[in-house]
């Protein structure tokens, strides 16, 4: 994946229509990793996860949604859940979860970079799940990214577990 050094405002950013959409950071335009169809299944799973759950936690699921983070910059999480008021275009408060699904491309660099600007936009919880290995992490504040060693993924508001077999693509 390469990064796209195009300049614009925040103005402009928010006016255009990218495809596939890209992040916006402190004036530059970047690609996102999207695209593999694990990475694709893998979303699509989770999403309808969490959709079958909606009146439960209360949340609007969001796939690919533009959350600005900063005055400079506005993230794509792969998947989200919205507090329900929250109803613009773009989400301009943290989800109360925040997901990215890892594609063979991604370096944790780059990863660890989203996960910083998330959790100090305020998220509370970040899943990072690797589709590849079959691996996944949760990011909190104040207790970085542990691994997920029992195979489920936990987020304690919502209160949500789920099993990585059931949200990973089997092919």
């Amino acid at each position: 994946m390469a990064t796209t050094a195009v300049h614009v405002s925040l103005a402009e950013y928010m006016n255009t229509a990218y495809e596939p959409d890209c992040d916006y950071v402190d004036g530059v335009v970047e690609e996102r990793s999207v695209g593999k169809r694990k990475h694709s299944r893998t979303q699509t799973l989770l999403a309808a996860w969490l959709f079958s759950r909606e009146g439960v936690h209360g949340c609007r699921v969001l796939t690919e949604q533009r959350v600005q983070i900063s005055r400079s910059r506005v993230r794509i999480p792969d998947v989200c859940l919205a507090v329900r008021d929250d109803n613009g275009e773009v989400l301009r408060r943290p989800p109360a979860l925040w997901i990215e699904i890892l594609s063979p491309q991604d370096r944790w660099g780059r990863i660890q970079s989203r996960l910083n600007d998330a959790l100090g936009f305020g998220v509370p919880t970040v899943w990072i799940v690797d589709p590849y290995s079959r691996e996944a992490w949760i990011a909190t504040p104040g207790h970085g990214t542990v691994a997920v060693e029992d195979g489920i993924l936990r987020c304690s508001n919502p209160n949500l577990e789920v099993g990585l077999a059931e949200i990973l693509p089997e092919d």
